[in-house]
């Protein structure tokens, strides 16, 4: 029994190093992240801190509605083409030229006849048919100045001619929206007062919650996109809408994945308004305080090349001008307590936490044990 005590101390050192090796681990550990050929190829590894925080805060700060396309009301919107219009014609009695019956109105033109002209929808070259007056402009104009324009061809000929122009159905000035939304619609301008969340309301609101909803607003060639919930809860963003405005209201279920020492490693989704680094570990969580690294909390995701001054030279990114990334985050540190709740969380990240050191040694003791300890209490037994 003697003789086999070097061969058991051979056996227990061969299995330490074997589990050394082969050890389980839900990923890499920290050093190997440090010295992988992966990131000395390619992959930025940058220290997360305030400054870069702050710089890529800079960057993202989205731009508001209120900014993006002001807050100056449209106005009543001009007549344009294939809008219809109706035109009334007051003359002095007795004698009339259009001859028609006696409307009841209110005011002083009440006691002259009017005649209402068959309703018309303004043609392609923007112009209207009016008895005794020819064709007559009314794309690009309001209604008073198109009743002025037949008054002023029908003097001479009227008695003592008055004109209304009245706008009966509205072709021209619209706001369309689209996209997950309950009916998708168009929305007449009429006063010129009409805001965004009206027009969300004429489709009978979306589909998808609030919260996981973003509205994106195509104003010519601007485009400006914003939360949902943002918009509801800041009335300065539920700007005024304009004639050809496009509304598209967009489901975009963002997430993160969590793996590692986390206390749960899956697929997280968060609000379309976007969370911090603090709340994504709190949401997946938190570190596991059995195996976890506090110095190995690592974010996975691609940066525009402008986003930072990279650390390593030259910077490879892909096809599509993305660079590679890990931050590292030291949560031994208190301070970083505080970068945690500057630093944005993007869709699809991956979220990372290390095993620490000592839980990988107890993984290689609990191997090795299992391996000798029946040979142990062989050996205890037979002596």
């Amino acid at each position: 029994m003697q003789a086999l005590r070097p061969a058991v101390l051979s056996v227990i050192f061969a299995c330490l190093l074997a589990s050394c090796a082969y050890v389980p681990t839900g990923g890499p550990r920290r050093s190997e992240i440090d010295d992988s050929p992966a990131r000395a190829a390619a992959v930025q590894l940058v220290d997360l801190d305030d400054a870069v925080a702050a710089r890529l805060a800079s960057q993202r700060t989205a731009r508001y509605f209120s900014e993006t396309f002001g807050d100056k009301p449209a106005g009543i919107p001009r007549i344009g083409v294939g809008d219809v219009v109706e035109v009334t014609v007051w003359e002095a009695a007795p004698a009339t030229l259009f001859g028609g019956s006696a409307m009841t109105v209110r005011g002083p033109m009440s006691a002259s006849p009017a005649t209402a002209l068959p309703e018309q929808a303004v043609d392609e070259s923007g112009l209207i048919d009016v008895p005794f007056a020819g064709r007559v402009r009314a794309a690009g104009r309001d209604p008073f100045d198109v009743a002025t324009d037949i008054a002023q061809k029908l003097k001479g000929k009227a008695n003592q001619p008055e004109v209304m122009v009245r706008r009966v159905r509205n072709a021209s000035a619209n706001v369309t929206i689209v996209g997950e939304v309950n009916t998708s619609t168009r929305v007449p301008i009429v006063t010129g007062t009409e805001r965004l969340l009206d027009a969300i309301a004429s489709a009978a609101g979306v589909k998808q919650p609030v919260s996981k909803t973003t509205i994106q607003v195509t104003r010519g060639s601007t485009v400006g996109s914003m939360p949902l919930d943002s918009i509801i809860l800041d009335p300065r963003q539920n700007v005024s809408l304009h004639p050809g405005d496009v509304i598209t209201a967009i489901f975009q279920p963002m997430t993160f994945t969590a793996l590692g020492a986390t206390g749960k490693n899956e697929e997280i989704g968060f609000e379309a308004q976007g969370i911090t680094l603090a709340q994504a570990l709190a949401r997946a969580g938190g570190l596991n305080d059995a195996r976890s690294d506090p110095q190995g909390v690592f974010v996975f995701r691609f940066e525009p090349r402008e986003a930072l001054a990279w650390p390593k030279q030259p910077v490879m990114a892909t096809p599509d001008g993305r660079v590679p990334v890990i931050y590292r985050l030291n949560l031994k540190d208190p301070g970083s307590f505080f970068v945690m709740q500057g630093f944005a969380m993007h869709d699809k990240d991956v979220l990372y936490v290390s095993n620490a050191p000592i839980a990988d040694a107890q993984k290689v003791m609990n191997v090795v044990l299992s391996a000798v300890y029946p040979i142990l209490t062989l050996m205890q037994v037979t002596h």
